[in-house]
């Protein structure tokens, strides 16, 4: 292929546009065009990847934002061979929980969709007193092997690591190396017709991956899910398994807030909510506070969390901010929860938000607020993204 192969290829993205909801709005327009340029960001980790040289790269964080992209996870993808035999070892850190999932697919460049085969908890782990751990992924356990070990399934095609933590840059990352077992480490050079098939599949990525988001939108929008949720099972489409999450979509009316209410299970070992764009890139986390995790919001007095989607500070704790999105997604994610309580939004003039919301609800002045933020940024900072 020459250049303009690709370019012309490239080009074909624009067919996405009619996905949008309103495609002559150049703001939404602008958004799309910076999707697909993201694509090819986020896609070229993948594009070379070799399962038989496998490495833990960059999923998705605050610059690769797509696909609400949970702000409390570190996420890191490695290609590999359900054939092979993997060893994958280093330092758990001081993460709330590491999960590997073991998928079928995934979101990479010559990868296609596919369902998850199973999620591996790092605190099942014989790990030493330093926290370091070694695990071996493979079809049958080896003789002789004492440590740590998985079934990988002939299917395996993608590995998702997943770090979480409510306190961000606080304690230490985990630290992980992957490396095939099974053959000898021996690097080659492509040859040109390899290259350029791949690079094709890069060119063609901007149409499959901005499309899978911007045609989940507009199926938010066919439910008419505006200012409601929906429960769904995101397993083997980048989610996790096991995992409640509540989707819908939020619309702001001028002069008006959004009370988003829920109750908590009894257990649950993580949750968070979040808002993302009209076109499902997460609102941005390093600036504004888009996003409440089970240890950064306030749960009232009655055991409820109140949280307020609001364009301009309400002066409350839990305020989620939009960043002057009057409409876009919103989610709210159980793991390893005893129940899956839905939550609601409710809208209200801006007047009376006050008087809604529980009595004791702190004030939050705008100092504080910056006290706050900057905090958030130093947090987001401080992790290990790439």
């Amino acid at each position: 292929m020459e250049w303009k192969d690709y370019l012309a290829s490239l080009g074909t993205a624009d067919e996405l546009l009619a996905l949008l909801s309103n495609p002559a709005d150049d703001a939404l327009r602008q958004e799309a065009y910076r999707l697909f340029f993201l694509s090819l960001s986020t896609g070229f980790f993948s594009t070379f990847a070799d399962p038989d040289l496998p490495d833990f790269v960059p999923a998705v964080n605050n610059i690769l934002n797509a696909s609400t992209a949970n702000p409390d996870f570190i996420y890191y993808q490695a290609s590999v061979d359900g054939a092979g035999t993997y060893r994958i070892a280093g330092t758990r850190g001081d993460a709330l929980f590491v999960l590997l999932d073991i998928v079928a697919g995934g979101l990479g460049v010559m990868d296609a969709l596919g369902p998850s085969l199973g999620t591996v908890d790092f605190d099942t782990f014989d790990l030493d007193s330093a926290g370091n751990f070694e695990l071996l992924l493979s079809a049958e356990k080896p003789a002789g092997w004492t440590g740590d070990w998985r079934r990988l399934e002939p299917a395996a095609k993608t590995l998702v690591l997943r770090q979480a933590s409510y306190d961000w840059g606080v304690g230490k990352d985990g630290r992980f190396t992957i490396e095939r077992m099974d053959k000898p480490i021996e690097a080659k050079r492509l040859e040109p017709a390899e290259t350029a098939r791949r690079l094709a599949r890069l060119a063609q990525h901007p149409q499959r991956y901005a499309g899978l988001w911007l045609r989940h939108m507009q199926s938010q929008r066919q439910k008419n899910l505006v200012n409601s949720f929906e429960h769904d099972d995101w397993a083997g489409r980048g989610g996790v398994t096991g995992q409640h999450y509540y989707q819908g979509l939020f619309r702001l009316e001028p002069g008006q807030v959004l009370v988003l209410e829920t109750a908590l299970p009894e257990q649950v070992r993580y949750w968070n909510i979040q808002l993302s764009d009209p076109l499902w890139n997460a609102i941005d986390w390093l600036n504004r506070q888009s996003s409440l995790n089970g240890g950064q919001a306030r749960i009232d007095s009655d055991g409820r969390v109140r949280a307020v989607i609001a364009l301009e500070d309400p002066g409350i704790p839990n305020w989620l901010d939009p960043g002057g999105w009057q409409e876009g997604a919103v989610m709210l994610r159980w793991t390893e929860a005893s129940s899956g309580p839905a939550p609601t939004l409710h809208a209200l003039p801006l007047a009376q938000l006050r008087s809604f919301l529980p009595p004791d609800t702190p004030e939050v002045t705008p100092t504080e607020r910056q006290q706050s933020l900057r905090a958030r940024r130093r947090g987001v900072q401080l992790r290990r993204r790439w």
